[in-house]
């Protein structure tokens, strides 16, 4: 068995695509050889295989995303080589190959799994339609995986552009890291936007063409968090009734993000510690060792410091994920970046909502400024969701928010205090009109004529 690979002409496709990984099974060396030069004159990496059992253990060294596989491997069938095939490697695109094609052997090839079936001698035409087919396929596993990864978060946590120099200090950390393929450590509480972080840096890196997978640490017991990850064989535990391949095969040659990573109990630990090492691991209930190339990023708003004292996290695999450390800084200490986030967040709902997006008055403003965010930029995007659906109206007051947001910003006058009539007023007005549905109904609770309350309301709101 012999690898081999080719680099791409400047200015093919190939140079902007990753390169598909390929394995031809064949006892013929020849047609192996032929087939090998076209695949890499197409930019594939290739693996070549003179029977089904140096393919097995191929396969079960490195992933592949397609095999070129012989009907008749010697005194072997090669349709019995299949299944294995795609025990090991489920997302495989198996295409048969043969020289004595039959209607009856391509209709078994598809029963068991088989992408494709070409009838010897095949054309480089054909083959390069068999490789952008596999490509795109490729293509939309990623797509499917990021849209499952953005629909977990609904709306933008953390714009790239920033006004906070705090942030722009961690935006400077996260692009030079995403060119070095080690792993990445986001510290920081919880809200602050570290899965973002996270995408950006995939998109960012030369990985950026390949899947990127989230896993939610402390959302799954040890059993599900072990399955999720690398995956479990059949019969391995209650409801697996299917081979299954996890996380870690599914972001093949691109990026696994492990949110809450400080959660994950110790024999986990010792897994990603191993896979960070030799990027070995084995499915729940196999003994089977397989190999993934994934570049892990992982988030934690724990102090593993700590943990690692007081013997809940390990020092060894600490020291494996913070090759890189980014520490997000929480909300209160990027004020400069609250407006700018709520306004973002604004526009966002009010297109949910179907309605223009309505104006912070300026006392809504110094609210948003004075309140401490310990939810950081999560709550905030919050109460401006609730601000959206709750409130109707051109402009959002402070009472829109809820109440521990609400009472920062002003003094608010009280009966019976140092307050004028006008402000007491002011204060009354605004209040009921931001739990109005309409002016009229504003106007009817206050007593007013809608005219009147529309005089009081500008001068109120643009005092």
């Amino acid at each position: 068995m012999s690898q081999g690979g080719s680099a791409q002409p400047a200015g093919t496709r190939a140079e902007t695509q990753p390169a598909m990984r390929v394995l031809i099974v064949d006892d013929e060396r020849n047609i192996r050889k032929t087939l090998s030069v076209c695949l890499q004159g197409l930019g594939c990496q290739v693996t070549e295989s003179g029977s089904s059992t140096s393919a097995v253990e191929a396969i079960a060294r490195s992933p592949y995303d397609v095999a070129f596989v012989d009907l008749r491997l010697g005194r072997e069938n090669g349709l019995d080589l299949l299944p294995k095939l795609l025990a090991e490697r489920p997302g495989l695109d198996v295409i048969m190959i043969t020289a004595y094609a039959a209607v009856d052997s391509a209709v078994e090839a598809m029963k068991r799994g088989a992408k494709d079936y070409l009838p010897k001698p095949f054309t480089p035409a054909q083959i390069r339609k068999v490789i952008e087919a596999a490509r795109a396929r490729r293509e939309l596993e990623r797509r499917l995986l990021d849209l499952e990864a953005r629909l977990a978060d609904a709306a933008p946590e953390v714009s790239l552009e920033t006004s906070s120099a705090s942030m722009r200090s961690v935006m400077e950390v996260v692009a030079r890291a995403a060119s070095h393929d080690v792993p990445v450590l986001l510290r920081g509480e919880s809200g602050t936007g570290k899965s973002v972080l996270a995408r950006a840096l995939h998109q960012m890196s030369p990985r950026r063409d390949r899947p990127f997978g989230v896993v939610n640490c402390p959302a799954l017991t040890e059993e599900l968090l072990a399955s999720e990850m690398f995956g479990h064989a059949k019969g391995a535990f209650t409801g697996a009734v299917r081979d299954r391949a996890g996380r870690v095969e599914a972001a093949e040659g691109g990026t696994l993000f492990l949110d809450e990573v400080g959660e994950i109990p110790p024999s986990m630990q010792a897994k990603l510690l191993r896979f960070l090492q030799d990027k070995q691991f084995e499915r729940v209930g196999e003994t089977r060792t397989r190999v993934s190339d994934v570049r892990i990023v992982a988030a934690t708003n724990r102090d593993l410091d700590a943990a690692v004292s007081q013997g809940q996290f390990r020092e060894d695999l600490l020291f494996r994920l913070n090759v890189i450390e980014v520490t997000v800084p929480p909300l209160r200490d990027r004020r400069d970046e609250i407006l700018l986030l709520a306004r973002r967040f604004l526009a966002f709902f009010s297109r949910a909502a179907r309605r223009a997006p309505p104006d912070l008055s300026p006392e809504a403003e110094r609210a948003l400024l004075e309140y401490p965010w310990p939810g950081n930029v999560r709550e905030l995007r919050n109460a401006i969701e609730r601000a959206v659906i709750l409130t109707p109206g051109e402009r959002l007051a402070r009472e829109a928010f809820p109440e521990r947001i609400a009472q920062h910003g002003t003094d608010a006058p009280a009966l019976g205090g140092d307050f004028s009539v006008e402000s007491v007023e002011r204060e009354h007005i605004l209040r009921v009109l931001s739990r109005s549905k309409t002016q009229e109904e504003a106007a009817r609770i206050l007593g007013l004529d809608a005219s009147t309350l529309w005089r009081k309301r500008r001068k109120y709101e643009d005092g």
